[in-house]
């Protein structure tokens, strides 16, 4: 009985999933990962935009 509600359920979070997967494709959410990778381990004033930084400097 159990496996009625179970096997439906998962199929749709499945689908939600890949639907999810499929937005953030068509949005460009994964334009630049290497980029991001290398901004993490940069220090805070070379991180933040040149157009920041000169406003606040």
């Amino acid at each position: 009985m159990s496996l009625l509600l179970l096997i439906p359920l998962s199929i749709g979070m499945g689908l939600i999933g890949l639907l999810a997967f499929l937005w953030a494709l068509r949005h460009d959410q994964f334009d630049d990962p290497e980029g991001n990778a290398a901004r993490v381990l940069m220090p805070e004033a070379e991180a933040r935009p040149r157009a920041e930084r000169d406003r606040r400097d």
